[in-house]
């Protein structure tokens, strides 16, 4: 039996390929090895799930965020192998999912727009260029936490449409000091800035709202992928929530920069199983 693992700071999903092909799915939660050790990642990795497989995995693929660096690698490996002792475990980053889900065998360029952001130059059988990803408090332009960030922010500076900030303030009975709380205080600050995108979504005709997608969708393209060489010859693909339910957005903004997008899926899982799938 296989286990593949999808994981970005929010969610993971995982998928097992059954000895006579059945395919069985989970959808538990994020992990990234940036903010969490591997002690913290094996406590949670520890749902019902995953204890009923332990003694029938042969093989784990791990694709997940925060995934480049090997010390990093290492840590999700002693989480996994803990649950898992005589599996074999192969590790990579999130953004070798994203290439293999949406561009296939094909060149291209793969992006991730979910709780962060990401991407990536793609050759058709390996990742060629990539572009620096220092996390939701330096980077993660055009991702949930970067775009919940700029909304509390507004919030918090009574700068945004007066419907607007009394919504929030009815809906989730926000305040500076919560706010402050949740992302100084609390853990996973960048979760929290990035569950207010399902509130933007919801008032996307609302021109303010419009602008908090639309302006980090170009501040992403400055940032990645006008860096990549001949980039408007090259299809553009997304991956991730934000990037899935606001893609009339993205589509429009892309257009506007002289880019190409192709696909835009919400997961890399159902490719990444097809992917493995093929490789028995």
């Amino acid at each position: 039996m296989i286990l593949i693992a999808d994981s970005g700071s929010s969610k993971t999903d995982w998928r097992v390929i059954h000895q006579d092909g059945k395919i069985s799915q989970h959808r538990g939660v994020g992990f990234n090895p940036y903010y969490q050790t591997a002690e913290e990642m094996d406590i949670q990795m520890r749902d019902e799930f995953l204890q009923n497989l332990s003694d029938e995995i042969e093989q784990i693929y791990y694709y997940g965020a925060g995934c480049s660096a090997p010390e990093r690698k290492a840590e999700v490996e002693q989480a996994l192998k803990s649950i898992f002792p005589d599996s074999a475990v192969e590790i990579d980053h999130d953004l070798a999912a994203a290439a293999h889900a949406t561009c296939g065998h094909q060149a291209g360029i793969a992006c991730i727009l979910g709780t962060g952001s990401n991407s990536c130059d793609y050759d058709g059988a390996k990742i060629v260029d990539s572009r620096p990803a220092p996390g939701y408090i330096l980077g993660d332009e055009g991702g949930g936490g970067y775009i919940g960030r700029k909304l509390l922010r507004d919030f918090i500076n009574q700068e945004m449409p007066s419907e607007i900030f009394q919504e929030l303030k009815d809906r989730f009975h926000l305040t500076q000091a919560i706010i402050q709380d949740h992302v100084y205080r609390q853990p996973f600050p960048n979760r929290y800035m990035a569950s207010f995108c399902r509130f933007i979504t919801e008032h996307a005709s609302n021109p303010y709202c419009y602008r908090l997608f639309y302006d980090s969708f170009i501040e992403f393209f400055e940032k990645h992928i006008f860096k990549y060489k001949d980039c408007k010859s090259k299809q553009v693909n997304f991956v991730g929530s934000i990037a899935f339910y606001n893609s009339d957005i993205l589509r429009k903004a892309a257009r506007d920069q002289g880019l190409q997008v192709n696909l835009i899926i919400e997961s890399p899982i159902a490719g990444l199983t097809l992917y493995h799938q093929n490789k028995l």
